[in-house]
Formats: C-alpha cells, structure tokens, sequence
C-alpha cells in the first residue's frame, strides 16, 4: 500500500517509491540518502505535527511534513 510521506504515522516503516522533481528539498532530501528504494521509518511527529523524524540509512532527519507532500513510499508489513 503507498502512503505519501506527510501522512507517515510514528513506528510506520516505509520504501521511498517516488520523488517529485518539483520538490524544493529533492536535492536535499539526496544528500542524506532518500532516494527511491530507500528504506526509512518515522521516530516522532512534534507536538503540533509540522515535523516528523525519520530515520533512513542510520539517520534521523528533521522535516516538515509539507516538504513531504507528494514524495510516495510503499509501507513495509
């Protein structure tokens, strides 16, 4: 099942499957690693969930979660 990325809930792991080349961060989001194929899970959402952690490739990054609108990740079971 895909989910985008902004919707991702604490304890979900995921596969990154797209990212758009219209996000701002795209380049960003490359340097720490998230590119498709990338397994990530998220750690936390902040009080007011504008942030989610998410651990990728022994990482935990920042991000807001509107950054994350339509980057798409198929859920792990």
């Amino acid at each position: 099942m895909e989910i985008m990325l902004c919707d991702i809930r604490p304890g979900v792991r995921a596969v990154v499957t797209n990212i758009p080349d219209t996000n701002p961060l795209k380049g960003r989001l490359r340097e720490f690693g998230m590119v498709p194929g990338t397994e990530l899970s998220c750690r936390y959402l902040s009080p007011g969930g504008d942030l989610a952690a998410l651990e990728l490739r022994g990482t935990v990054i920042a991000v807001r979660r509107k950054d994350l609108k339509g980057i798409y990740a198929r859920r792990c079971v």
